[in-house]
């Protein structure tokens, strides 16, 4: 029988196979070990967890206090638009996975994010790719919008690519470092593999720079600060 201390050594991790590996190997390609970060909607505290080991100083903040790791947590509803004033520190990192499609403001959500990093930090934020081919083929044939149907109730903002960096991001303090989408190239299917062939023949017909993937992965950064980019930025 697993004891309470072994299940809060594993919490669950409600993510895509491998995602909050690729939360983690990205942070680490724009902060180093002892920086400080912010882990919106922790959940479980599974990605927390990842990040802690990764050598970072992690606090975890959700609108439920289900937090299973020692570590600080601050209980906060995010559609709050002054959410940030709960923290008394900017922080070098800025992580939320899966978030911002169940807030009603998202622009609200990225000034508060802004307002919480320092000079120099980044932010890392993944949300469900509503660009891609099975996006669009799903709209097309029943006018619904994935991820955002009847089976996902609590998603109520879906964040389309192009809206995104076009008119929601420039209405913030925030500017785009990097964007790619995961896993690359792959495509958002439950069992169904025999659409793989259909999907790869449609994306020929498609434009768009997120036609594959399950997430957008987006990194942030305050306007006016000197983060480097990396040398290769990744398109899905």
């Amino acid at each position: 029988m697993t004891d309470d201390n072994e299940r809060r050594s594993a919490p669950f991790a409600r993510a895509l196979a491998g995602a909050h590996e690729r939360v983690v190997a990205t942070a680490l390609r724009y902060v180093s070990p002892g920086a400080s970060c912010l882990d919106l909607g922790a959940g479980s505290g599974a990605l927390a967890e990842r990040l802690q080991m990764a050598g970072l100083h992690v606090t975890a903040a959700d609108i439920v206090n289900y937090f299973q790791l020692n570590s600080e947590f601050r209980q906060i509803d995010f559609n709050n638009p002054a959410f940030e004033r709960a923290f008394a520190a900017a922080f070098d990192l800025v992580v939320s996975v899966e978030v911002i499609e169940h807030l009603e403001n998202p622009s609200a959500f990225l000034r508060s994010i802004a307002r919480l990093l320092k000079p120099e930090g980044v932010a890392i934020l993944t949300t469900p790719n509503v660009d891609n081919v099975a996006a669009r083929l799903k709209f097309l044939l029943r006018g619904e919008i994935r991820a955002m149907d009847r089976n996902a109730p609590e998603h109520i903002t879906p964040i389309h690519l192009d809206l995104f960096l076009r008119q929601i991001v420039p209405s913030t303090d925030l500017v785009l470092v990097e964007r790619f989408v995961y896993p690359e190239n792959e495509f958002p299917l439950t069992g169904r593999r025999y659409f793989v062939p259909f999907f790869r023949l449609l994306k020929l017909f498609l434009k768009g720079p997120a036609l594959t993937g399950d997430s957008h992965f987006l990194v942030l950064r305050r306007k006016h600060s000197e983060v480097a980019r990396p040398s290769e930025v990744q398109k899905g």
